[in-house]
């Protein structure tokens, strides 16, 4: 077992900082990573707390890897030493299940263990706890070949581990609902940072654009990404001309909000889907979903198939989230507040990890 440094936590309370883990690979069908970059998000900050009361201490956090293959097992034969490659939401499954066999491990029924504070249960993972993953904040890790997507080398490898959060979030609801092809109206209801890679997927598939916001304040904002239209909430007018004009609206907002509004805005027999985690149900009208046909569905990240089709995409056509560097402990604590402040700005905070260490 060799050991790596880390960024973690002893306790809720306590403050990050750095740690010694062990990790090990288990088959030749393994491929080491030393991580480059590794992205800082909102569910990180849910992790490491033990909001979710699924977290054992120490804790690292981090699922958006972004690095280099070291060594690469006899087995793996599409990665050679050298490849950019990265890691997202989840490290392992139990391979059997239809979904598994359909490439959908996110849906794994008998579970996914998650990059980061993820329970080991398939024999995949081995680490000095020996009860659970740690995640990307760290110096090197290893991982099985099938939870790893390689990086086309023409995309900035600084900007790639957030492809595989917000990235592939808001690519798998356009893959299934049909705007992956182009020629939709889609809807994007909030503007940080999912939001704001929704747009530039949206666009670049080929599709009208609608940014939906509570308030006219981000309407600069959601041009320079390229949106087409923008509507707020709090413009009755605006509200009522954008009256079932959308065919799809994806719905990033994670606080407490009334969904109606914006389902007002689909055609007959379109789609809502939501990916922010609102921490309070949803109301919605028998009538509306009986009259309107409307579906109200939800999404989670994707699949290792089209996770590497979207690291393929975002390359191919250059898409490049804004990003924010870390570099120091500060640096993160002060990426802390403003993610818990609602990180207003939708920058996307990326750790450097051979820097934080030095």
């Amino acid at each position: 077992m060799y050991k790596t440094e880390a960024i973690g936590k002893a306790s809720k309370e306590a403050p990050f900082e750095k740690i010694i883990i062990g990790r090990e690979g288990t088959s030749d069908d393994d491929v080491d990573i030393d991580i480059k970059y590794c992205g800082y998000c909102h569910t990180d900050i849910h992790l490491v707390n033990n909001d979710w009361g699924v977290t054992d201490f120490p804790c690292v956090g981090g699922h958006e890897l972004a690095g280099v293959a070291v060594k690469v097992g006899t087995n793996v034969k599409d990665i050679k030493v050298g490849d950019h490659v990265g890691v997202g939401y989840f490290v392992d499954s139990c391979f059997n299940c239809d979904y598994c066999k359909d490439n959908d491990e996110i849906n794994c029924i008998k579970g996914m263990t998650g990059t980061s504070c993820g329970q080991i249960q398939y024999g995949r993972i081995k680490t000095d706890n020996g009860k659970y993953t740690y995640g990307g904040w760290s110096k090197k890790m290893t991982v099985n070949r099938r939870f790893i997507s390689i990086i086309p080398k023409s995309y900035p490898l600084e900007n790639a581990g957030p492809v595989f959060c917000g990235g592939i979030t808001m690519f798998t609801p356009m893959f299934n609902y049909g705007a992956s092809k182009g020629g939709l109206k889609v809807g994007i209801a909030g503007l940080g940072g999912l939001g704001q890679m929704g747009v530039l997927l949206a666009k670049a598939m080929g599709n009208h654009v609608t940014v939906i916001s509570s308030s006219p304040r981000k309407i600069a904002l959601a041009k320079e990404l390229g949106a087409d239209d923008y509507v707020a909430q709090s413009d009755e007018e605006a509200m009522k001309a954008a009256t079932m004009t959308l065919d799809l609206i994806i719905d990033t907002i994670p606080a407490s909000h009334d969904i109606n509004p914006p389902l007002n805005l689909i055609k007959k027999k379109g789609t809502y889907v939501v990916v922010g985690v609102a921490p309070e149900p949803f109301k919605v009208s028998a009538f509306k979903l009986i009259v309107d046909q409307v579906k109200i569905t939800g999404s989670a990240t994707g699949g290792m198939k089209i996770t590497q089709e979207c690291i393929n995409f975002v390359a191919k056509n250059n898409i490049l989230q804004k990003i924010e560097m870390i570099n120091t402990f500060d640096e993160m604590n002060h990426a802390t507040e403003q993610l818990n402040k609602g990180n207003d700005s939708g920058v996307r905070y990326v750790i450097d990890m051979e820097k934080i260490f030095s």
